[in-house]
């Protein structure tokens, strides 16, 4: 099935309009792209038996889909019903001159929409695809494919894209030109920063079977599954 591409810009509905610290929103579908590359593990939140059940797991995406699996098990996974997705990497601490003005440089993102259950088996071993990349690039051609049973044990679901939200906040204190910067006291920020360590093998294992070349060079590297920044 073919797709038009989704427009470069995020729609503002209801559920997007930024109604504070406006200033740190996007509008660009990249900016939000970019916060999806950036990581691996979402927070799904879905009302299950009239209470909010808010659910960490891994996704994958392709240009359209935001896909998350699970047990058929689970029941936020039941599908047809309305979702929220967050996304959110920390940077750093902003650490101000007085306690109101402290804050976090981070990126977020936000989406909604309607969970959809994946039935068509080639899209879900599609997402299932994606899914596996999005956490370890180059796993899926090493591992073993799931199976027959092991397909019709998981649960996946696809929430569209099309209605997203972003907000990024970057840079110093916003305290620097208040009364408080007369204060002499320290303010900057911060910085977070997560490296892969190096790999540690199953207890299992012969001790001459290696870590694959795409899992052994991602030690002291950050995740992203296309561009890897090393420890400077």
């Amino acid at each position: 099935m073919t797709h038009s591409p989704l427009p470069a810009d995020l729609p503002q509905t209801e559920l997007t309009r930024h109604r504070r610290l406006r200033e740190q929103g996007s509008p660009a579908r990249a900016d939000l792209d970019a916060i999806l590359d950036a990581g691996f593990v979402c927070h799904l939140g879905v009302v299950v038996e009239g209470r909010p059940l808010v659910v960490p797991t891994v996704y994958g995406r392709d240009d359209r889909w935001l896909y998350v699996h699970g047990s058929v098990a689970s029941r936020s996974l039941a599908g047809g019903t309305p979702a929220c997705v967050t996304v959110t990497h920390v940077d750093g601490l902003v650490l101000a001159r007085s306690v109101f003005e402290h804050g976090v440089n981070y990126r977020s993102a936000m989406i909604h929409g309607e969970a959809r259950k994946v039935t068509d088996p080639e899209e879900k071993l599609e997402g299932l695809r994606r899914l596996t990349e999005q956490s370890a690039p180059g796993q899926w051609e090493y591992a073993r494919r799931p199976h027959r049973k092991e397909l019709a044990a998981t649960t996946l679901l696809a929430l569209s894209l099309e209605e997203a939200s972003v907000k990024i906040r970057t840079g110093a204190p916003d305290d620097g030109d208040g009364p408080d910067a007369e204060s002499g006291l320290w303010a900057g920020v911060l910085p977070l920063a997560a490296f892969w360590g190096a790999p540690v093998p199953d207890p299992a294992l012969p001790p001459d079977v290696t870590p694959p070349a795409h899992i052994a060079r991602r030690e002291g590297t950050r995740h992203h599954p296309h561009v890897s920044v090393g420890i400077p």
